[in-house]
């Protein structure tokens, strides 16, 4: 069985006042000759497939395409929910997607309901998966009076744990069913403990539970996690990985080697895990320099880009940062460069903060743009930004959430 492991696609995503689209196109063209030239059985998406609950015409467009295309190429794709995805958006057309060969599971449901067995390319069995997507809070447990934040941690981790163990028993049930080996494959859409976040990631798993355990994974030949946008094996285990976004999705994402998994199982369990780079479709770049040595960076910058095709820019200014007409001398610099600076920031706190040009408006920003923002005008350590980043994400979940009030 040869499966390739994705996640974080984020289609939709409003970067800066920049669409995605055209990236998210040449990724699908790209994916589809990957199954081909690599013989791929299945294709795995762990989670956040859209960026909102109320994606774009054209992202759906995109996900249409995609079912469509790899369902004409004869490959099982598997569609996990994200904390980015809407439960009722994604399950409204998955008994349809179903009959196109695609596996959609948009939310939590009982154990056994998890559990489904993919085939190869020639209908052969494969593989028996346990497609667990983003649990919410009310999947797992109900609120108690008189809980402390403890308390409700230790229910949550507990009811996590015994939800992998029940869908994991459901995996060896069906296997036992078959009545034939095959190996054993959990997915998941969370934090772990261990794994190395970015500034696109929300800081978030359930309620106040910071990060799953890897040590309460129950045995599988592999795990499959979403979520954490860097590429990474989990706890130094070689069969827990994530896959990571398969493009950047914040600026300091913008230096990472983006990658998909492909995974060779058999009856005897995991075979191999190979890294497979996936281009990068748009030049995204985090610069840092004065203004005297401005313009050397830009022009290596530039020759990343093109004039259908300019580099995206994020310049962090330092030494410069008194000059009030730093957003003029800036696009001085840059003038005539395929390139397009899309923030300009300062390094000292003490200064007026410039965190975008061209023509940024606020209807352009996401909410985590407009409290990042704010956060960098406030004298304030690591750990107290931290511990107002993640109450500011819970309540943006509790507030933005898709089915937060529709009790899907």
């Amino acid at each position: 069985m040869r499966l390739l492991h994705t996640s974080d696609w984020h289609l939709g995503q409003h970067f800066m006042g920049k669409t995605r689209q055209a990236e998210h196109q040449a990724l699908i063209d790209w994916l589809l000759d990957t199954v081909a030239s690599q013989a791929v059985d299945a294709v795995l998406i762990a989670g956040d497939i859209f960026d909102t609950g109320t994606p774009p015409s054209y992202a759906r467009e995109l996900y249409n395409q995609l079912v469509e295309r790899l369902h004409d190429a004869k490959v099982r794709l598997i569609l996990l929910g994200g904390n980015h995805d809407s439960v009722a958006v994604l399950g409204e057309s998955k008994n349809l997607l179903a009959r196109l060969g695609t596996l959609v599971v948009p939310g939590a449901a009982e154990p056994a309901a998890h559990v489904h067995v993919l085939p190869r390319r020639d209908g052969t069995l494969g593989a028996v998966i346990g497609a667990v997507p983003y649990l919410r809070p009310r999947d797992l447990i109900s609120s108690e009076a008189g809980q402390s934040a403890e308390d409700k941690q230790r229910s949550l981790r507990d009811a996590l744990r015994e939800h992998y163990a029940a869908v994991n028993a459901a995996c060896e049930a069906k296997i036992s069913e078959l009545g034939q080996p095959l190996p054993r494959i959990l997915t998941g859409h969370l934090t772990t403990v261990g794994a190395s976040t970015s500034d696109s990631v929300r800081e978030i798993y359930v309620g106040s539970l910071d990060a799953f355990p890897t040590a309460d994974f129950p045995p599988a030949d592999y795990i499959a996690l979403g979520h954490i946008h860097r590429p990474q094996r989990v706890g130094g285990h070689e069969h827990i990985r994530y896959s990571g976004s398969p493009i950047p999705l914040s600026f300091d994402e913008a230096a990472q080697s983006k990658e998909m998994l492909l995974i060779d199982l058999d009856p005897g369990g995991l075979q191999a895990v190979t890294a497979l780079p996936v281009p990068r479709f748009q030049p995204l770049i985090a610069l840092r320099s004065n203004l005297a040595d401005l313009p050397a960076a830009i022009g290596k910058a530039a020759a990343e880009g093109s004039r259908d095709t300019p580099a995206w820019l994020e310049i962090t200014l330092v030494e410069d940062d008194y000059l009030a007409d730093l957003p003029a001398r800036v696009q001085a610099v840059c003038e005539g460069w395929p390139v397009e600076v899309l923030r300009l920031r300062r390094t000292r706190a003490s200064a007026a903060r410039i965190d975008s040009v061209a023509q940024e408006t606020l209807d352009e920003l996401s909410p985590d743009d407009v409290f990042a923002r704010r956060l960098t005008l406030e004298t304030l350590d690591d750990a107290q930004q931290q511990a107002l980043k993640m109450r500011h994400d819970q309540i943006l979940h509790t507030i933005t959430a898709p089915d937060a009030n529709a009790g899907d």
